[in-house]
């Protein structure tokens, strides 16, 4: 008994020790973009640093507007194209698709998870970029070379297919079948069990998987900065050109760091990301702690 007590203390203490070590690594790469950045906090108000849309290194203007405007973006035209079409096959694999297309589907998503970035980059660039540049913008009355934040959203759209798809269904899957039974016993139709029953009782896993994926969203690199454009402007439709943040870090960190401030303004970028993704997932748990609360 004493030696099984033993144990149980060892895990517990364990366990607490590597939740320390887990939130400490969180505070010090705050606290390291913190440091780095602070050099530019000092001289130049943050409001300005913000609210401004003159990015030029070299006269020491660094206003990050039209990074931020950039990620919000192309997270918001993924976010568009990706949540509906997830729920909607989520809802068919589930309810209508056979077990043979199932156990298929599932895991060729498990599949797309694990292609490299950089060879969704590539394929936005063959494919989704002359799509817009070539037919799609026309119709429009656009004129546009297809790198813009509309092939950014659709690259990461489909980047983060896999990861809402295989939740969602995850999810779905737990719905008791007692429910929908009784839903249809009473006269439902099988649509207005799904939206009813279905849906309602798996909406905190549902939007569990939308913030996962929106957090991929905003901090993946390689792919939105192939096709974005990555020109520093505020975009004011689909087919403008724009610049995340992420890409920013991405393509200029090393480089040019003999201009003042220059590499400060990077490392502020970086602590920009990390708050926004961080403030992001903390407002998400309050609103899906509620929606748990009240389902």
């Amino acid at each position: 008994m004493t030696y099984r007590l033993w144990v149980d203390k060892l895990v517990q203490y364990g366990s607490a020790f590597l939740l320390v070590i887990k939130v400490l690594v969180v505070v010090l790469i705050a606290a390291g973009l913190t440091i780095k950045a602070w050099p530019l906090l000092q001289n130049e108000n943050l409001w300005e640093i913000l609210s401004s849309s003159v990015w030029s290194p070299l006269k020491g203007n660094f206003g990050f507007l039209p990074f931020i405007l950039g990620t919000v973006w192309v997270t918001l035209i993924a976010l568009i194209i990706s949540v509906p079409l997830c729920v909607m096959a989520s809802i068919y694999l589930v309810e209508f698709a056979s077990d043979r297309l199932r156990k298929s589907v599932l895991p060729l998503m498990n599949v797309l998870a694990a292609i490299p970035p950089v060879l969704y980059g590539v394929w936005g660039i063959l494919f989704v970029v002359p799509i817009l540049s070539n037919y799609i913008a026309p119709i429009f009355g656009v004129e546009t070379t297809g790198f813009s934040v509309f092939a950014g959203g659709i690259v990461l759209a489909v980047m983060i297919f896999p990861i809402l798809i295989s939740i969602m269904v995850e999810v779905m899957q737990t719905v008791p079948q007692e429910l929908k039974d009784a839903s249809l016993s009473l006269g439902a139709t099988q649509w207005e069990t799904i939206v009813s029953v279905n849906l309602r009782k798996a909406r905190p896993g549902i939007v569990a998987a939308i913030v996962l994926g929106i957090s991929r969203a905003i901090g993946e690199t390689i792919a939105v900065l192939m096709v974005c454009g990555n020109v520093p402007q505020i975009p004011t439709s689909w087919f403008d050109a724009g610049y995340p943040i992420p890409a920013l870090i991405a393509n200029n960190f090393g480089e040019m760091m003999s201009i003042p401030m220059y590499d400060s303004a990077l490392m502020f970028a970086a602590l920009l990301l990390f708050v926004i993704i961080f403030g992001f997932n903390l407002i998400s748990r309050v609103v899906l702690n509620r929606l748990e609360d009240h389902g």
